[in-house]
């Protein structure tokens, strides 16, 4: 008997994931940068429909992406017939920097990409105060 691996890329990548502690992530990769005062985050999201499959949210600090992928791929012809389901629930959860503002974040999707910008203010710091010890 032999094992036969036709998507030996997605196995792979299920494979590290598993092996690497990294299953919570799935399919949803994100990369962070700063943009000026501006906290953006990217997000892969392919064949999904941004209008009814992702939601996007900020629970106590953090920034939070849920998407549901639902994609089925056919190849009919003469002599054969292939389809192949994707399908499943993923979240992916971003911790934002201080200073992150709530009320501004926007959110675009282009060519499978979403693009979530939050603005961050300055953290107000205050200078240290000095405490007297005294002695009893």
């Amino acid at each position: 008997m032999a094992l036969v691996l036709r998507d030996w890329p997605e196995f792979q990548e299920v494979f590290h994931r598993v092996f690497e502690g990294d299953v919570n992530k799935s399919w949803l990769r994100v990369e962070e940068f700063v943009d000026g005062s501006t906290h953006v985050v990217r997000a892969e999201l392919p064949d999904i429909d941004p209008d009814k499959d992702v939601e996007i949210a900020i629970v106590d600090g953090d920034l939070r992406i849920t998407a549901e992928r639902q994609a089925k791929t056919e190849h009919k012809d003469k002599h054969s017939y292939h389809s192949e389901f994707r399908y499943g629930s993923f979240t992916r959860t971003v911790k934002l920097p201080p200073g992150a503002t709530e009320a501004d974040v926007t959110a675009s999707y282009k060519d499978g990409v979403l693009e979530i910008r939050v603005p961050v203010a300055e953290p107000v710091t205050s200078a240290p105060t000095k405490i007297e010890i005294t002695r009893g």
